[in-house]
């Protein structure tokens, strides 16, 4: 008999996104769209709709689809740097957390959703991972939201070393059965040529295939926007950091993408492929 959630994700439409998960990864952008996938791209507003495959790359969520199936709580830790805290937002309420939040509440109904922003501005991943262990000891989080690389990149982080980094604390995680989402590098067309940049967006793409947890491609979402739609303006003053609509396309963005997720129990990591390089 399906549980409750699983009623409530049908009642929203949203019995059709986990079926095109389970049905296998996301479409590539340039493969024809089906109906169905049509339809599922029409859970994004009109002007945050990107390709299914360049929204996340897959992998299961487990201990978040055991919790919601049993209808306890949902705690989420975001943390990352000035994406996660928010700056160029309008207020702190147009963060894609805050927004986030009021998503995943809409969409799962009758879930009891609570983020917590642990946001940074400035930080590279060494200095978050070494956060997240006391962040995780006091919030006791089931799923974290780790928003990462850009700093890094430009910082010149050795990719060796940030790809160290973040596995070690994935795997620290891990271990208490704490599902990790890597939210990756926000796109600029500045920094699209960047070898630093293109370094660390690949040591992220291979942690999360060597762990198996889910990666939401920011990138590729920014940059499909960006060229396909010329005059779409996600950036604030400085060129460089979101803005209002930029937070609210990340925060639809990376919901999409925990959705289809949900129920991808098993994995098989070998099996994953490596997206190429822009």
């Amino acid at each position: 008999m399906a549980s409750s959630f699983t009623r409530s994700l049908t009642r929203t439409g949203l019995g059709l996104v986990l079926a095109l998960a389970l049905a296998g990864p996301f479409a590539h952008a340039q493969e024809a769209a089906k109906p169905a996938e049509q339809k599922s791209a029409a859970d994004l507003s009109p002007q945050c709709e990107v390709p299914n495959g360049d929204i996340a790359s897959p992998a299961p969520l487990p201990t978040m689809a055991n919790l919601l199936e049993s209808g306890k709580k949902l705690k989420i830790l975001a943390i990352g740097s000035s994406s996660t805290y928010g700056i160029g937002a309008t207020v702190r309420g147009k963060a894609y957390p805050a927004q986030l939040e009021e998503i995943l509440e809409k969409t799962l109904s009758g879930v009891d959703v609570k983020i917590i922003n642990r946001g940074v501005s400035g930080e590279i991943a060494s200095a978050t991972a070494e956060r997240l262990k006391s962040e995780v000891a006091l919030t006791h989080p089931n799923l974290v939201l780790w928003q990462l690389g850009t700093n890094d990149a430009l910082s010149h982080i050795s990719p060796e070393d940030f790809e160290n980094t973040v596995q070690t604390a994935v795997k620290r995680m891990k271990k208490r059965n704490i599902d990790v989402v890597l939210v990756g590098l926000q796109y600029t067309p500045k920094l699209a040529r960047d070898e630093s940049y293109i370094a660390i967006r690949d040591a992220l793409r291979r942690v999360a295939a060597t762990e198996n947890v889910l990666y939401v491609r920011r990138y590729d979402a920014m940059q499909f926007l960006a060229k396909s739609r010329a005059n779409l303006q996600m950036l604030a003053g400085d060129d460089f950091h979101l803005n209002d609509l930029g937070y609210q396309c990340m925060a639809e963005h990376v919901a999409h993408a925990v959705i289809a997720n949900l129920f991808i129990r098993r994995r098989d990591p070998a099996a994953q492929t490596l997206p190429k390089s822009n």
